[in-house]
């Protein structure tokens, strides 16, 4: 990445190769969001006009971006953001990059706010708003995508990390839903009152605390070890959400949550346990169990 500015073509053509030469997977996408970003350049810029130098600014933050993902760093990080449910999301070292699985867990959201809606009896109604807990919400994107597409739903995010509520507020209030989401500090459901839910959502850690150094470095290294440990076996975090879903809940209510693969049957257990009634677990676009929805009894 030295020497005369090139055009934006030989940028794109320089970095990719040396992005598959160090062994990344997604060479093309990750030297074209860089390049996108350090030129400030939109895609169809970029291929319109390939033959156009790049200005000394903007091949400094280039190089300096290159470096970056070179060691590993995820493009997510680099660039401080990352697209879910086609909504921009604000990343921070206290949150997790989003990633497209979890849109399942929206996916699952709508259609169990759908079933709620048509079954209830609207003489019994309370005249309480429809409410999802997020719990763990990180970067708040499993509650703003709800919110956003549920309009008569408001939102409660939860992260124990400061850091991360904070990001999760500004993501609210950036896609036009800071109105109906509220975000607290807590761990998982304590801070929550009783019957306060009808969907309790969660995408919690769930890597078993010795796999944590063998994960690849543009995780291990990159996002937050809350955010990943899930404790000796995995599945710490499921047990407390399970344990207070009751409580939280009101009639007709669910549990949606993500969970990582091999660990269906286990969770499906806990849920039982804890007096929910799972269902079979959903499938990833990758055939993986992913998610499973608890429904109260």
């Amino acid at each position: 990445m030295s020497g005369a500015p090139p055009s934006r073509a030989e940028a794109l053509t320089r970095l990719t190769a040396d992005l598959r030469a160090a062994g990344i997977d997604t060479a093309a996408l990750d030297a074209r969001l860089l390049l996108a970003a350090a030129a400030r350049l939109s895609t169809i810029d970029l291929y319109t006009w390939p033959d156009v130098p790049l200005d000394a600014a903007s091949h400094a933050r280039l190089a300096a971006m290159a470096a970056r993902r070179l060691a590993r760093e995820p493009v997510a990080r680099i660039l401080g953001q990352r697209e879910f449910w086609g909504l921009p999301f604000h990343l921070s070292p206290a949150t997790l990059v989003p990633r497209p699985e979890t849109e399942h867990v929206v996916e699952a959201a709508i259609a169990e706010h759908a079933r709620i809606v048509a079954g209830r009896d609207k003489s019994a109604q309370t005249g309480a708003p429809f409410t999802i807990a997020d719990l763990g919400t990180g970067s708040g994107c499993i509650a703003v995508a709800a919110a956003h597409e549920l309009a008569d739903a408001r939102a409660i995010a939860v992260d124990l990390a400061p850091d991360a509520a904070i990001a999760a507020r500004g993501n609210a209030v950036r896609n036009g839903v800071g109105d109906r989401v509220s975000v607290i500090v807590g761990s998982w459901a304590s801070a929550l009152a009783d019957r306060c839910a009808d969907l309790v959502l969660s995408n919690p850690p769930y890597i078993e605390t010795l796999d944590l150094e063998g994960l690849d470095t543009d995780v291990k290294d990159y996002d937050p070890r809350l955010a990943l440990d899930g404790g000796a076996d995995g599945l710490h975090a499921y047990r407390q959400i399970f344990a207070d879903a009751r409580r939280i809940l009101r009639p007709d209510g669910a549990v949606v949550v993500e969970f990582g693969r091999g660990q269906a049957a286990a969770i499906a257990d806990i849920a039982r346990a804890n007096g929910l009634l799972p269902r079979p677990a959903i499938l990833d676009l990758a055939g993986t169990e992913r998610v499973i929805v608890a429904t109260l009894l």
